[in-house]
């Protein structure tokens, strides 16, 4: 693999929690497979003031021990600088040059903004006012986190904020949900295999199912989580995102623009669901209090932080159509939520049943087959299809082949942080958000936040903490149910491992 330019890494917020859980850690781990640039450093920006020292010790705490880590924390620097006003980022400018000069570093810079939504606008425009975001010679490059904005307008603010400072070509939206290894191996699996692309359409798939469930509840984060909820925290972003590799078209070429394209085309085909449809096509509930384990758990409502009347969902479940030639008629079915049964994520593809059972079982499990690529955990992929039970007659079972990343001896999976920061340190755009994407997505559950805020007869079920949500999610499903997976991809037939 071609190493990157030599650069800078920025990262604004460095005194933060995502900052200490996974960016550090991801640019240690590239360090180690020799994957950084050969002149490479990270400056850390926050408003507390640190030494370079005091944020290199501050290393130790979450970083393995490890015979290149003292090697790794003298490309580590640090720089208090304050979001009042465009002043406040010249020590900030002085401390670059000063980096870059004294290592040798062309002056290509990244900026990471680890921070709150609301200084989204405000450090691009004090970068832009210190002659940082530009250069005809070296890249200057934006990072930006989730969330892309609240509701369809916010979303078209925060992208017309970003475009007074920066190029489109020049902003990363990171989504990690993309830098995870099996939703790229998607784009793989459907378009290097001429078992599958041919039967990747209406006339052989019944329906699509994606289940993103979380076994914990808020932990603590109650008071941001109730201005959010399930449809805003995950299903707007990451499982649209997941969605679009589903279901998008082939790529002329593997690049970033020609992937990027197809996703937005798929995002442009999403059938509106209107206010007044609601009810029938999503289901949101919240958990209550229950027991798991053995251990009490409290209800949503009685988490620190949360409004006593909150009606914000910690489930949802969402049924939708894709118009288009390959996938009109095809429903589409995605849910999310917390405080369910176990921790996964994955796809589920349901093909058409035979026209004829020849052999005489009922059982909707047995006569139709079931594709299933697991983003996380056990990340694999499983094939289930009908065989023979052995003995007289013709009885009809139904049998795994599977596929696990955990069998590929002596390859390293990247976490997603690592792959996502290596490719913009390369200039690689395609797991990245493009702003008419995330704008054409917000322009989609737009109308279900609105007819939740403004139509109180919209219902909010509750469900027992530990369950697989409100029961009339299952009304979703006209003809079928479900899939309920387990931690374990396989032999879930046989046990089920929560």
């Amino acid at each position: 693999m071609q190493k990157a330019e030599n650069q800078i890494l920025i990262i604004f917020g460095a005194s933060g929690d995502l900052t200490k859980r996974k960016l550090i850690p991801a640019l240690f781990e590239l360090y180690k497979q020799n994957l950084l640039p050969d002149k490479f450093a990270v400056l850390g920006a926050s408003r507390s003031t640190l030494s370079d020292d005091e944020f290199r010790k501050r290393a130790d705490e979450f970083l393995p021990n490890n015979e290149k880590l003292d090697e790794f924390k003298k490309k580590l620097f640090y720089q208090a600088v304050q979001n009042n006003s465009a002043e406040d980022f010249k020590p900030l400018k002085s401390r670059l040059k000063e980096i870059t000069e004294s290592l040798g570093i062309e002056k290509n810079y990244i900026f990471y903004l680890s921070t709150p939504p609301s200084l989204y606008g405000i450090i691009p425009k004090f970068l832009t006012d210190n002659g940082l975001s530009t250069s005809n010679k070296y890249f200057r490059r934006l990072i930006v986190e989730k969330p892309f904005g609240t509701t369809l307008e916010s979303a078209k603010e925060l992208n017309i904020q970003l475009l007074n400072y920066f190029s489109e070509n020049q902003i990363y939206r990171i989504d990690h949900y993309l830098g995870k290894e099996t939703v790229q191996n998607m784009l793989v699996t459907r378009f290097s295999n001429g078992i599958f692309e041919p039967l990747w359409n209406r006339r052989y798939i019944d329906r699509i199912e994606i289940t993103s469930a979380e076994s914990l509840g808020v932990e603590g984060r109650g008071g941001y989580y109730d201005h959010s909820g399930a449809l805003r925290d995950m299903l707007q972003n990451h499982l649209l995102q997941v969605v679009g590799f589903v279901a998008m078209e082939a790529p002329v070429v593997v690049e970033a623009n020609a992937i990027r394209n197809e996703i937005l085309k798929v995002f442009q085909s999403f059938r509106p669901i209107q206010e007044n449809e609601v009810s029938r096509y999503v289901i949101r509930g919240q958990y209550t209090e229950s027991k798991i384990g053995g251990q009490q758990v409290v209800g949503y409502r009685d988490e620190p932080g949360v409004d006593r009347f909150s009606r914000t969902e910690t489930f949802v479940a969402l049924k939708f159509f894709i118009d288009n030639w390959r996938w009109a008629g095809v429903p589409f079915y995605i849910r999310t939520g917390k405080k369910l049964p176990t921790r996964v994520t994955e796809i589920v593809i349901h093909f058409k049943n035979v026209p004829h059972n020849l052999f005489g079982t009922s059982s909707f499990e047995h006569s139709n087959n079931q594709l299933i690529i697991r983003i996380q955990p056990d990340e694999g992929i499983l094939l289930k299809f009908g065989m023979k039970t052995p003995g007289a007659g013709f009885k009809a079972q139904t049998v795994n082949m599977d596929f696990h990343y955990s069998d590929l001896a002596d390859t390293n999976v990247p976490a997603a942080y690592e792959r996502l920061l290596l490719d913009c340190m390369q200039g690689d755009a395609t797991l990245y958000a493009r702003g008419d994407a995330v704008e054409a997505a917000w322009k989609f559950v737009q109308p279900i936040l609105t007819a939740w805020e403004t139509n109180p007869e919209i219902p909010i079920y509750g469900y027992p903490a530990g369950t697989w949500g409100p029961e009339d999610s299952d009304k979703l499903i006209l003809h079928g149910q479900w899939r309920y997976p387990c931690k374990n991809l396989t032999n879930d037939g046989l046990y089920c491992e929560l």
